[in-house]
């Protein structure tokens, strides 16, 4: 009778069993990218960025989406160039740009260029898009995330000093 030992080569095998676990393991890892901290806006619980949120398009400017860690929020790009918060403080009457892309009118703040914040106006809730113009157009990415944010219902529109009606000849307004 012949007694065969298994231990010498059942020891490799499940040393490479276990090394080729830990290698699918590290590049399954690997192949994914760690989740936007961003914080989520006050109103981000509001119903209507639920609509907004899951009618988010996969890319925006070319750039793919990316996974956020708080609620009503978008990312796209690897570093993240453009970032969405739905629910953001509706923005009173300003001086600032207005631009209307798509129907989707925006408030457009420069302030930190080449990183431009554009806020919808005349929309409830506000929805916010900080974009790093150095890797993306700003109005692409406007163009890209017009149909989400067309679930917003329009409360109101921007106006220019041409749409502002004067006073006829002689008349006043005021006492």
């Amino acid at each position: 009778m012949s007694h065969r030992f298994l231990l010498p080569y059942s020891v490799p095998r499940r040393a490479a069993v276990a090394a080729l676990t830990v290698l699918a393991s590290a590049l399954l890892l690997a192949g994914c990218a760690a989740a936007v901290p961003l914080t989520a806006a006050p109103d981000a619980t509001n119903v209507t960025c639920a609509d907004v949120i899951v009618h988010l398009p996969s890319t925006v400017a070319d750039q793919e989406s990316r996974e956020t860690n708080a609620q009503s929020t978008g990312a796209w790009g690897d570093p993240a160039a453009v970032l969405l918060h739905c629910g953001v403080t509706v923005p009173a009457p300003t001086t600032l740009p207005c631009l209307n892309i798509n129907g989707v009118d925006w408030i457009e703040d420069d302030s930190a260029a080449p990183t431009y914040r554009y806020t919808t106006y005349g929309r409830d809730p506000a929805i916010e898009i900080v974009i790093d113009s150095e890797v993306v157009s700003g109005s692409t990415a406007l163009v890209d995330v017009s149909n989400a944010v067309g679930y917003v219902p329009v409360t109101g529109a921007c106006i220019g000093a041409e749409d502002v009606q004067l006073p006829a000849d002689g008349a006043t307004t005021a006492p």
